[in-house]
């Protein structure tokens, strides 16, 4: 009989990953990609339906992610270490997932093999987000819906 190997996200922690390993984790849900707006009183995030201009809402990846940061200064580079000091990213998301010691969701890539499944179960950014240089202002897109 063939041995059944155990995928390496429910044997490796986020730390003993390897780059490959790391960026295979995000679903392209491209939620932690669309805008949120906090109030200053409360601190609340208020997520609105605009995405950042470099994210393809089609897919939900980076159209330029290697280069990101120098189109998007504030673009956030997730590692273990500030996963754990992010409060924005979705309820859905791998990495936070993991990080709390979940299992990752049926419908995510790595389960089904299939980069659609995140579209198909109705988790990512398409069909309802605009892209930030079409938007105007962001407080005229906030919506009732968590992330």
């Amino acid at each position: 009989m063939g041995q059944v190997n155990t995928p390496f996200w429910e044997t490796k922690t986020l730390d003993a990953m390897n780059r490959a390993e790391w960026e295979s984790l995000c679903d392209g849900c491209g939620k932690c990609c669309v805008h949120k707006l906090e109030d200053e009183e409360t601190g609340e995030l208020h997520p609105t339906n605009v995405a950042c201009k470099l994210l393809d809402r089609h897919s939900g990846r980076c159209t330029n992610y290697k280069h990101r940061r120098a189109f998007v200064p504030e673009c956030v580079r997730l590692t273990p270490a500030r996963l754990r000091e992010i409060d924005w990213l979705p309820d859905t998301c791998a990495y936070r997932l993991l990080d709390e010691g979940k299992p990752l969701p049926e419908w995510h890539p790595l389960i089904t093999g299939d980069p659609e499944s995140v579209h198909k179960a109705g988790i990512s950014v398409r069909g309802w987000t605009v892209s930030e240089t079409d938007a105007g202002e962001l407080e005229l897109h906030v919506v009732d819906r968590s992330l």
